[in-house]
């Protein structure tokens, strides 16, 4: 058997194929933990960060990187993508929901779960920058619409921009649920595009309560540009298999966690 090749003998092609690994199997990786695992200066890590982001097999952010499947990817690649697992997270994020309430959903692909899974006949308000969540409830009945105007961007499937944030400014919620691109225990809610992050922002402001809804690859995630403070977060939808531990970290900041159904193979 092949004698395995020390950690800092290893040649940056190695190197670079050993943080893939570590990228896949835990959603995201620090330069400093890596330069202490390989055995080899930040400045060789930050240099392999930079190759696989040119190769596009990561996304660089401050400090580490994540996998190119947690950044912001374009809606229409989202939609195909983990639909089980979304809508689990969907159902559990409606029963959060009380009749008659005013609710902001903002686009995303579990955000237009979410809208599915809405109960008919409660007397639902509805209001979202996303066309499709409007047509998605468009029909059903029990439900008033309210579609903020503003310049659709096609890569993010919904409106931003001064005339959305306008708009928002002359509503009130009682429950919003904004797209997570990134959620930590300690560092709150991010996201990656700055003008996007101002509008999620906005919909946090105008709601009474606030229930980030996340895939696992979005716990304890980086991103560029702070949302919120998680002490702004009043409730978390995770997956089923979200370990006790992360569970009790966002718990013990005072926010109720809700663990969806396990989804079947």
């Amino acid at each position: 058997m092949a004698k395995a090749t020390p950690p800092g003998e290893m040649l940056p092609q190695e190197r670079q194929h050993e943080i893939l690994q570590r990228l896949r199997s835990r959603g995201r990786v620090v330069a400093a933990e890596l330069s202490a695992e390989f055995a080899v200066s930040e400045d060789s890590i930050r240099r392999d960060l930079r190759e696989l982001a040119a190769r596009g097999l990561c996304k660089r952010v401050y400090g580490g990187a994540l996998p190119l499947s947690a950044a912001a990817a374009p809606l229409q690649q989202r939609r195909g993508e983990q639909v089980g697992r979304k809508l689990a997270l969907a159902r559990k994020a409606a029963t959060l929901v009380r009749e008659g309430q005013v609710l902001l959903v903002d686009t995303g692909s579990t955000n237009a779960a979410i809208a599915s899974a809405l109960p008919e006949r409660m007397g639902l308000t509805v209001i979202t920058n996303a066309p499709d969540i409007a047509l998605a409830l468009y029909g059903r009945e029990g439900f008033e619409i309210l579609l903020l105007g503003g310049r659709i961007d096609p890569r993010l499937g919904g409106t931003v921009g001064a005339q959305t944030l306008q708009e928002l400014h002359r509503v009130r919620a009682d429950l919003c649920f904004p797209g997570a691109c990134a959620i930590d225990a300690d560092s709150g809610l991010w996201g990656f595009d700055s003008e996007e992050s101002l509008l999620k922002r906005a919909m946090i402001e105008a709601s009474g309560e606030t229930v980030v809804v996340a895939t696992s690859d979005k716990l304890g995630a980086a991103a560029t540009h702070r949302i919120a403070q998680i002490a702004e977060v009043q409730h978390l939808v995770v997956e089923h298999a979200v370990g006790r531990q992360l569970r009790a970290a966002f718990g013990a900041r005072g926010i109720s966690v809700h663990r969806a159904e396990p989804v079947a193979d």
